[in-house]
């Protein structure tokens, strides 16, 4: 049964509400994917639809209520289309310098702050085939790719906030979080 707030159908694709703060789906680590067929494809074809619908950049798939690894995003530039969907995603080196950026999140609508994440990453995942990838990343696109696999592993961006980053936030933080509960009753 899909819950009443779930999807909506647009043109062939589905487009998934956002979960947003104080839905528990977002503080769950998600379950590997394992079968790489028709029906992951066009999950990660809807995810990049509702991603796109949102003006995001990245959505991870806990984000739309499910608890699987999977994670799409589009860093591109005017010189370069970056497009990925992936599944299994995870940091497996990165830099010791930092880069702090200004991030905002969808399940956090409204809120953005300044983050600091490895300037440089190095990602083991599988692309919707299966096939194992290795990305090297930097700049914009490894700021993408940790705000996601942090989603993945139950880590929101407020976790990567200054507790006085984070205390400034608090009154928006609560409306979020009640505005929540309202919808998940």
């Amino acid at each position: 049964m899909v819950e009443k707030y779930h999807y909506i159908i647009y043109n062939s694709y589905m487009i998934y509400t956002i979960r947003k703060y104080g839905d528990p789906i977002l503080r769950k680590k998600t379950e590997p994917v394992t079968e790489f067929d028709n029906d992951l494809k066009a999950v990660f074809a809807d995810m990049l639809e509702t991603m796109y619908a949102s003006n995001g950049t990245g959505l991870a798939a806990s984000q739309i209520g499910l608890s699987k690894h999977m994670l799409v995003l589009d860093a591109s530039t005017e010189e370069q289309t970056i497009i990925f969907t992936l599944a299994n995603a995870q940091v497996v080196e990165h830099s010791k310098e930092k880069t702090e950026f200004e991030e905002g999140c969808l399940s956090f609508p409204g809120i953005t702050e300044k983050i600091s994440r490895p300037s440089s990453i190095k990602v083991r995942a599988n692309d919707q085939d299966g096939r194992e990838l290795l990305i090297e990343a930097s700049g914009f696109l490894a700021i993408v790719l940790q705000h996601e696999i942090d989603h993945l592993n139950g880590v929101v961006f407020i976790d990567r906030m200054t507790p006085i980053r984070k205390m400034l936030h608090s009154k928006e933080l609560k409306e979020l979080k009640n505005e929540c509960k309202k919808s998940l009753k």
